[in-house]
């Protein structure tokens, strides 16, 4: 299967107005591909649109809720209506919530699911129908949770576990059906991106995201490569991949390690506002068009050598790269205490 150059592709994303699909949406821009932007803020769409016009590229900003089938078929139809084709269909859109399941209002997980899922399910059946004749690439953004669940924030591990299976599944349906559809799940580890503020919070205190926390380029750069390059699977940031594996190979090691740590690393030490906002069920004007979120004070890792690696390396590079990494995994465990993060912290 051969995909075109982003130069001379039709690329649409999903939740284009922050994070990481602003910034995949900013990084495609500077290739010279035609870009179609979609979340549910217009006003933020149109800025950005506008942003990219200055640059010479075209751009359409069109406001869906992906959770809404009509929606995306709307979307399908105008963009082929401007362009005549969809190259690359990126199902990026996401939202999270922070809680116990016992205390997450129904309504709120159902909003999630409808986002997270079945926006991805929409996107992906629209993108097949039109490729089916030219081929392209359709690239789902499943998360390191679509392995291993959190606690406190069970809804949306269990909804890209779905993410997970639903693209698994129509992969080999249309590689069965031989359709020149390339299909590509991106696993991105923590980010630094609006996340935590766009989530909805049940918890007494702001939610944070544990460490190693990447950089939102680096997952965009992987989602362009496989617009590019046909890719079964993308571990963004080495602690995706290392938390898949010993998820694998030791679930109950790793069960008991989310018990002892996750609870207090997805807090932060900021009491959550009775008035907070968040984008579960409507976007938030007021955080739109941001790409980071400062990371609470971590560090932000701007480069990842088991990803870079993975994506453009033969196997046997990729295999000596993590073969490497363990061993040093093993010795920093040794060395600091016998800590698994310091283990992980390996796979930067």
């Amino acid at each position: 299967m051969k995909l075109k150059k982003l130069s001379d592709q039709v690329v649409l994303i999903t939740g284009a107005s922050s994070g990481i699909g602003l910034t995949t949406a900013r990084m495609a821009a500077k290739q010279g591909a035609r870009l179609v932007l979609v979340s549910r803020d217009q006003d933020a769409l149109d800025q950005l649109a506008e942003e990219l016009r200055q640059q010479g590229i075209e751009a359409l900003a069109c406001a869906a809720d992906v959770g809404n089938q009509e929606d995306v078929q709307r979307v399908a139809q105008q963009a082929t209506e401007r362009f005549g084709r969809i190259d690359t269909w990126i199902n990026n859109a996401g939202i999270s919530i922070f809680g116990k399941h016992e205390e997450i209002a129904l309504e709120d997980a159902q909003r999630l699911f409808q986002t997270n899922f079945w926006g991805v399910v929409h996107g992906s059946l629209e993108a097949v129908r039109i490729m089916k004749e030219r081929g392209g690439a359709l690239i789902n953004l499943g998360s390191e949770v679509s392995d291993r669940a959190v606690p406190l924030q069970g809804m949306y591990s269990a909804s890209k576990h779905a993410v997970k299976g639903f693209t698994d599944s129509l992969r080999m349906e249309l590689e069965k059906d031989k359709l020149p559809i390339s299909v590509t799940l991106i696993r991105p580890a923590a980010i630094d991106t609006m996340f935590t503020v766009h989530a909805k919070n049940y918890m007494d205190k702001e939610p944070a995201l544990p460490p190693p926390i990447y950089a939102p380029e680096l997952v965009a750069d992987a989602i362009l490569y496989a617009a590019q390059h046909p890719k079964r699977d993308v571990f963004v940031g080495g602690a995706s991949k290392a938390v898949s594996v010993g998820s694998h190979h030791m679930p109950r090691v790793f069960d008991k390690y989310m018990e002892m740590s996750m609870f207090k690393q997805q807090q932060s030490e900021q009491m959550s506002s009775p008035n907070r906002r968040d984008a579960l069920h409507a976007p938030d004007p007021d955080n739109a068009l941001r790409q980071r979120n400062g990371a609470n004070g971590h560090h932000v890792a701007e480069h990842c050598p088991y990803t870079a690696v993975s994506l453009r390396s033969k196997p046997i590079l990729l295999t000596a790269l993590i073969g490497g990494a363990a061993l040093l995994g093993a010795w920093s465990y040794q060395r600091r205490g016998g800590t698994l993060r310091s283990a992980l912290a390996a796979f930067r």
